[in-house]
């Protein structure tokens, strides 16, 4: 890089590919910096602490911000502001990535505000830079001075034909697998798929796969961190301020902690207590357990004023020891459920009159409502991204109010987590929805959080399922969704079934798996801890799949497949078939013609580049007028066809006649037929055959030499042996209906 300054490069063979690390040159006023390069894809990772720890916080305060940049692929920003503005969806999502697996392996007591920032500065659409990224941000921590001491990796896996394909390129992305997978050479920490019914089996070597790849990695970066050590440019670890609490004091708590909440957590857990009378028993408890501590040491507290949040920490950390042993030990939760007892399960579909499709999915104290509209194509998201995708036909979004935990707080726009959650259930169904061809519609499914006490996400994967299938999509099979859990001490292993907001924040793992009755089509994991092993994520995906065949059969006693007919208020849709070269003449100068169609019948219409039409209304009669009108303006005539045209003037020597009538002021498709033509015999006049006005049965018989068409009364009665006046209207163009599913007009 820079000529004056010391670099250090790390090179890193994946597959066909380098992986390139280079750090020295750039941004070294960051606590860490690393250019990481991978194929001509091109990110800057940079890691920046705060010089002293956050007051007054029980949380690790990390903040990801993954920047693309469009000139990263030759763009400049859409709109009239043009530069890059809030993060895009793609955006939030990367940087979710990033955060996941790095934020458990932070030290506990580590509480310094923490920033990774990667710049996405070029990408090459076969190198992914958020996987890029995830690497760049564990190299630049290991040679900064924060204390981050467990390096990770992070591949991505397709599968075609049953390979698995490292880091596939874009033209293997519609593979059967999109897998990311990030973890330190002993585990995996982090799991984020979409896949296409893969096997439990399947998946589990996939990420077995990325692992082994991910510890070559990892050793890659810890020779990089070598040579920057020799170079200087590696930083020596900050250490860490620890206060300590009087053991003496500590001991007293924990045993008057312990007595007091064991009694309390076995009272919850037999009584099967709902959530806010658990939250209330619980507060009750500790409240009870501080007013005794503080009671019997009161000049101690009044000397420390802090010494009051250390001692609630240490009961909320009796608390969580004594939970996670209950379901260790004892093999019950503090609901009172068995390890893999799911909670009561409801399902409705229908329940909104108005809408294209709705669905209501209860587990327990979660009530996740997701309701479906279907719209033209016309109407699918525009994308402003870096990637090669310009449109997306099926979106999801989920939404979390504050009323669905009890809360009151002010409602903003989406966050993250929103973002997230959102796009975990697209891709739990994308692969299930039917083509474009054959279901012409943009679908939206917007999930409604009305209760949360765990994974309100796969609750949203089942009620989108029911959506869909209220809405008449013919979704290749039904998909539902499950969250696990985990509690692992030393070589203990308790694996849950359908986790809720309590053992999610006291456990280590959240696992995510949606899929069908044939396998996964969507995986989240994420960790607390320094990673699991095959052993466990094969006993969790196990138990997953019988969780979700048991939610499967519910969703079928409500609905058993989809609904034949769409709703009265969606868009039934009509397609039809023009050359590219008529496209023009329905669109007209500056789009006129295509306007006047649209306010004249009240429909939308989309134009595709290679000639179809896709006419959407709720109105059927609307529909059949606005292609008829399309179908008039591209209607070339047939030589050889018969036609039932109107006679629009006379001559001399023949009658013109218009075959094809003109529509909205265009002109229509006219010929002549030579007095010659009229009749069998002989005509003297022409008006004695023909008069303006008339219908008049004719073929088209050819062009003469000034590429005029010519038409044949005699011709058509020979063939039709009909009368002059009479005769068979045949309709112009090559109309295509669809009579397949979508279009239900019965």
């Amino acid at each position: 890089m820079l000529k004056n300054r010391v670099n250090v490069v790390q090179s890193i063979s994946i597959g066909e590919s380098e992986l390139l690390f280079n750090s020295g040159s750039l941004a070294t006023q960051a606590n860490g910096s690393v250019l990481v390069r991978y194929g001509d894809t091109v990110v800057l990772v940079t890691v920046t602490a705060s010089k002293e720890p956050r007051e007054g916080i029980d949380f690790f305060p990390l903040t990801v911000d993954y920047e693309e940049r469009l000139y990263a692929v030759g763009k400049i920003p859409g709109g009239f502001i043009k530069r890059e503005g809030k993060p895009s969806e793609k955006a939030t999502l990367s940087a979710r990535l990033i955060d996941r697996p790095l934020r458990p392996l932070f030290p506990k007591e580590y509480y310094n505000d923490v920033h990774i920032v990667a710049t996405v500065l070029s990408v090459d659409q076969d190198h992914r830079p958020d996987v890029a990224a995830i690497n760049g941000a564990s190299a630049a921590l290991i040679l900064s001075d924060i204390p981050f001491e467990r390096t990770i990796a992070a591949v991505c896996v397709g599968m075609e034909n049953g390979e698995f394909i490292l880091n596939p390129e874009l033209e293997q992305t519609g593979s059967e697998l999109e897998l990311v997978v990030a973890g330190t050479k002993e585990a995996v920490v982090m799991v984020d798929a979409e896949a296409s019914e893969l096997p439990e089996d399947v998946m589990l070597d996939a990420i077995e796969f990325a692992h082994r790849e991910i510890i070559h990695i990892i050793d890659g970066i810890l020779e990089f961190r070598e040579k920057a050590l020799e170079l200087g440019i590696a930083k020596p670890k900050q250490a860490i301020a620890v206060e300590s609490i009087d053991p003496d004091l500590e001991t007293s708590v924990c045993n008057l902690a312990e007595k007091v909440l064991k009694e309390t957590i076995d009272n919850i857990a037999s009584e099967r207590m709902a959530k806010h009378p658990r939250e209330d028993a619980m507060d009750a408890a500790k409240d009870s357990i501080l007013e005794q501590v503080i009671e019997a040491n009161q000049q101690l507290f009044e000397e420390n004023p802090e010494l009051e949040k250390k001692v609630s920490g240490i009961i909320d950390n009796v608390e969580k020891k004594l939970v996670r042993s209950m379901m260790l030990n004892e093999g019950r939760r503090v609901d009172g459920r068995r390890l893999d007892e799911i909670r009561p399960v409801e399902c409705q579909v229908g329940i909104l009159p108005r809408t294209h499709g709705s669905g209501l999915f209860v587990r327990g104290e979660t009530q996740v409502l997701t309701v479906a509209t279907l719209g033209a194509l016309g109407e699918e998201q525009i994308l402003d991204g870096l990637g090669v995708e310009e449109t997306k036909r099926y979106l999801h979004h989920y939404n979390f109010p504050p009323y669905s935990v009890g809360e009151a707080r002010p409602m903003r726009g989406p966050g993250r987590r929103e973002i997230g959650h959102g796009s975990l259930a697209e891709r739990a169904l994308v692969r299930m929805l039917p083509s474009e061809e054959e279901f012409p519609y943009t679908i939206r499914l917007v999930s409604e959080v009305l209760e949360s006490n765990g994974s309100s996400s796969m609750a949203s994967v089942c009620g989108s399922t029911l959506a869909l299938m209220d809405a008449g999509v013919d979704i290749k099979a039904p998909v539902a969704g499950i969250a696990m859990g985990l509690i692992k001490e030393e070589d203990d292993v308790a694996i849950i079934t359908d986790i809720q907001g309590v053992e999610d924040a006291l456990g280590d793992m959240d696992f995510k798996v949606a899929g069908t009755e044939q396998g996964v089509t969507a995986l989240h994991m994420d960790i607390k801890i320094t990673g699991i092993d095959k052993g466990i994520l094969k006993r969790a995906l196990e138990q997953a799949r019988e969780a979700r065949l048991f939610i499967l059969s519910k969703i079928l006693e409500a609905i058993p497949a989809p609904r034949e007919e769409l709703s009265p208020y969606a868009p039934r849709i009509i397609q039809t078939t023009i050359d590219v070269e008529k496209i023009r003449d329905v669109i007209g100068p500056g789009g006129k013609t295509i306007k006047k169609i649209i306010e004249e019948t009240g429909v939308k219409i989309d134009i595709e580049d290679d000639g179809r039409v896709y006419i959407a209304a709720v109105d059927q009669t609307a529909a059949e007028k606005a292609l008829e009108i399309i179908e008039c303006i591209t209607a070339e005539v047939e030589i050889g066809k018969i036609y039932n045209g109107t006679v629009t003037r006379t001559t001399d020597f023949g009658a013109f006649v218009e075959v094809i009538p003109g529509v909205m002021g265009l002109p229509g498709k006219e010929g002549m037929v030579h007095i010659s033509q009229l009749a069998e015999g002989r005509v003297e006049k022409v008006e004695d055959v023909a008069k303006v006005g008339d219908r008049l049965m004719v073929k088209a018989t050819g062009l003469d030499q000034m590429g005029r068409l010519k038409l044949s009364r005699k011709e058509a009665l020979g063939l039709s042996g009909g009368n002059s006046k009479g005769g068979q209207n045949q309709r112009p163009g090559n109309r295509h209906r669809n009579k397949t599913k979508f279009n239900r007009n019965k």
